[in-house]
């Protein structure tokens, strides 16, 4: 494990960016904990020290923010975390099904990180996309909804090539006035 970590001057006037933009500090922890995010890959707890002595705050209070938040990873993970959705709507839909086909499909759990670094697996609760489901997260950024065994074949094989899957626009249903 890395325990030097520092911040870069571009990140540093990023973070005095981000200060400024409040009265006090504290509210400033979660976007600096995604500049270090963004930096390492990950907030492990010598990360945390490190923000934590950037904005001069009490470790335990950023190690609170950091171990809260799921988008926060308080390890190393892969360079493509693929957090399968498992709440109650992707269930029925049939997340869990997704997930056990990604963990068949990558030869890891979810938690685990393949041996090349390439994926991480993740079973997470609620990404807010319930009419979508069975969906899931690609590294906190793209939502690949109404998921498939084929789409996930798509979306591995495209990853592995380096391309993230496109945002995916769906669109709500259209209802008809009532007269």
């Amino acid at each position: 494990m890395k325990d030097n970590y520092s911040f870069t001057k571009e990140d540093l006037e990023e973070i005095e960016k981000i200060k400024a933009k409040f009265p006090e500090v504290m509210p400033a922890t979660l976007p600096v904990l995604w500049v270090a995010q963004r930096r390492f890959g990950h907030v492990e707890p010598p990360v945390q020290q490190l923000v934590a002595d950037t904005l001069d705050l009490p470790a335990a209070h950023v190690h609170g923010v950091a171990s809260f938040y799921t988008q926060y990873y308080k390890e190393e993970k892969g360079k493509y975390v693929l957090d399968v959705c498992t709440t109650t709507s992707c269930q029925l839909c049939g997340g869990y099904k997704m997930l056990h086909y990604l963990e068949d499909k990558l030869g890891i759990k979810a938690g685990e990180t393949t041996e090349d670094g390439m994926f991480s697996i993740q079973s997470v609760e609620c990404l807010g996309a319930c009419g979508y489901a069975p969906m899931m997260q690609v590294t906190n950024d793209v939502y690949v909804n109404n998921l498939t065994e084929e789409k996930l074949d798509t979306v591995i094989e495209d990853l592995k090539d380096g391309s993230m899957p496109d945002f995916e626009s769906v669109g709500m249903p259209q209802f008809e006035k009532r007269k």
